[in-house]
């Protein structure tokens, strides 16, 4: 009689089972479908001068190439590419697939109406760079530049940006002055101006590829955070810094404080980002300040 009563249990158990299962399985294959690699390029973004885009590959991918220079392809099939204050207003993105056939996707770069200060007089005159200057700047950047071409494997690339600190921007990106005709040079990031010794963090996960020990001569003690993918963050005029070469850092962990080294006229955090060569706009990456 027991094992009579217990019947009607054990098969609606053995039912909600197989219904359970069912469902895990219809839900399997509905996520295998998404993450299925689409038939064409597949892109996000901001499609701007110093703007940016994510995207996918199509199934099959062998290469892929921007302007006819090749972009790394992430084992998923995504991808970063991005364009310079200076971008023309077209590019050309090709993905060349296995069986021989090509996709090509023509992207139309919105131009941007820059801050542009027209002065009628000429750039003020300045002294000739001293040798010890000269000696000193080409160690500086060749620094810089071999810390760009370090390839960490990080993934901050995919994730959105947050501000490094929130306070009044005093700097925006791509503003220029005019000599008498003569153009000086745009403004390479977003300069924003919290108190002195005031704390920034990771605007995205990353790994520190260059930590100044001692001030550089413009940069003063200068930070460099690759994000994977040729991106990277450069955090200029620190106080004090707040970790070392080779840290693995976390969106939102503190990285340093706000100060006046290097040529600065007062304290406040130089914020810029490049893609590989490419200047780009920080507020595209992050969004308005709120």
């Amino acid at each position: 009689m027991r094992l009579r009563r217990r019947w009607p249990a054990a098969a609606a158990v053995l039912a909600v089972s197989a219904s359970c299962v069912s469902a895990l399985a219809q839900r399997s294959a509905s996520l295998s479908l998404a993450a299925r690699p689409p038939a064409e390029i597949v892109l996000s973004g901001e499609m701007t001068q110093g703007g940016w885009a994510r995207g996918v590959a199509p199934a099959g991918t062998a290469a892929l190439t921007l302007n006819g220079v090749q972009i790394a392809l992430a084992p998923d099939g995504r991808f970063l590419i991005a364009f310079d204050r200076d971008a023309g207003p077209r590019a050309e993105l090709v993905a060349r697939l296995t069986d021989g056939r090509a996709i090509t996707r023509i992207l139309t770069i919105s131009p941007r109406a820059w801050t542009i200060e027209r002065l009628p007089i000429g750039p003020r005159p300045g002294a000739e760079p001293s040798e010890e200057f000269a000696r000193r700047r080409a160690i500086e950047l060749a620094r810089i530049n071999a810390a760009r071409a370090i390839d960490t494997g990080a993934q901050g690339w995919r994730q959105p940006f947050i501000w490094p600190v929130k306070a009044r921007v005093s700097g925006m990106f791509g503003s220029q002055r005019i000599y008498n005709g003569t153009p000086g040079a745009y403004h390479s990031g977003t300069d924003i101006a919290g108190g002195p010794g005031t704390v920034y963090v990771a605007p995205a996960d990353g790994v520190v590829i260059l930590a100044a020990i001692s001030p550089f001569t413009l940069e003063g003690n200068l930070l460099m955070i690759d994000h994977g993918m040729g991106l990277n963050s450069a955090f200029l005029h620190s106080s004090q810094l707040l970790v070392r070469e080779g840290d693995r850092v976390k969106q939102g962990q503190p990285l340093g404080r706000i100060g006046a080294t290097g040529r600065a006229t007062g304290p406040h955090l130089h914020w810029s980002i490049k893609w590989r060569d490419a200047r780009l706009d920080p507020i595209l990456f992050t969004g308005p300040m709120r």
